[in-house]
């Protein structure tokens, strides 16, 4: 585990590691992890613009105003939009291009548990989140981050160490239980990490699984399992779950610590290491490799999940769920919506 307060003390290092105005773009950050970071970014980051991407008016309002009383040197906008829709994502990323030359930080944590929904697109509801939205911000905004010169990073918040096998004949989980939906999804999000960085290896991608972290993932979910599983975390929540400060400090150390860096010559790598803390390994098994697939406490994946991922990758798996999704997408551009 990565030390809280070896965390803390890289994260107070930001302000004198980086130059002022770093740009980062935060995707449903409206709550719970996402919430968390973009505070302590808005306290930690010198003078940085800030784009909140996500759909509550009032919570994007709220959070925009403490982020004004944490850094009054900052600016911080927020784009009321919903990600679920392909042609909202595209809309999203040609506003940023004309408000940006570079972005420094992508931070997603878009996601729900809702499920047997299907988007005006055509899309499975979580899949249109989780998997195209996600790769679609990440692919439109990629020549941003290339063009960034003192952070270049990707945060992927889902199921980081949590990889399994892909199941193709049901790929944005229509009709999969509850556990191998997680590690199907798990595998597709950090494979098609991997091959964003095949494309774009000046940027780091971290995948993470965020702990137990008090959020809004569960609103609108039916059903006996899930209606059993937010009866007993409201009873037991209090009881485990991760601080809130807590969590957006150990994401903010995701976000900009050298630990994570895009490879061992990476001259953005970010916050110098310091008190112990080593590159971390990645999912091809070795240390600063570019991407990472990282645990709660801020730690690589176990060498079984890197077998998993070194199996799935031989058998060309990459490229299949990466043509995968980026033909999902297109249907759903191609798709009339009424207005």
């Amino acid at each position: 585990m990565v030390a809280l307060e070896a965390i803390r003390a890289s994260n107070k290092r930001i302000a004198t590691t980086f130059p002022q105005g770093l740009v980062a773009v935060f995707v449903g950050a409206t709550n719970g992890v996402g919430e968390a970071t973009i505070l302590q970014f808005a306290k930690y980051v010198p003078s940085p613009r800030v784009y909140l991407i996500g759909r509550s008016q009032e919570a994007g309002k709220r959070i925009l105003d403490e982020c004004k009383a944490l850094n009054s040197e900052g600016t911080f906008t927020f784009i009321s939009k919903d990600t679920s829709l392909m042609r909202n994502v595209d809309e999203i990323c040609e506003n940023l291009k004309h408000q940006e030359t570079s972005i420094n930080l992508l931070f997603l944590t878009i996601g729900t548990m809702q499920t047997k929904i299907r988007t005006d697109e055509g899309l499975h509801y979580p899949a249109a989140l989780t998997v195209h939205a996600r790769n679609r911000l990440i692919s439109n905004l990629l020549p941003l981050l290339n063009h960034a010169t003192a952070l270049r990073r990707v945060v992927s918040v889902f199921l980081g160490t949590l990889e399994g096998q892909v199941k193709m004949d049901d790929f944005q989980g229509w009709n999969m239980k509850l556990m191998a939906n997680r590690d199907h999804a798990a595998s597709i999000t950090t494979l098609a990490l991997e091959a964003h960085q095949r494309e774009n290896p000046s940027v780091s991608y971290v995948h993470n699984f965020p702990g137990v972290v008090r959020s809004g993932i569960t609103r609108g979910t039916t059903g006996p399992l899930l209606t059993a599983f937010k009866t007993v975390f409201r009873v037991i929540g209090p009881l485990v779950y991760m601080p809130s400060e807590e969590a957006g400090d150990r994401h903010l150390f995701l976000s900009t610590s050298a630990k994570y860096a895009a490879g061992t010559q990476d001259r953005t790598a970010g916050v110098p290491l310091s008190n112990g803390i080593e590159v971390a390994r990645g999912t091809n098994g070795k240390a600063g490799s570019g991407v990472y697939s990282i645990d709660a406490s801020g730690e690589s994946a176990k060498p079984l999940v890197e077998q998993t991922l070194a199996g799935l990758r031989s058998n060309g798996m990459v490229e299949t769920v990466m043509n995968t999704i980026e033909a999902d997408v297109e249907s759903a551009l191609a798709t009339k919506v009424s207005a």
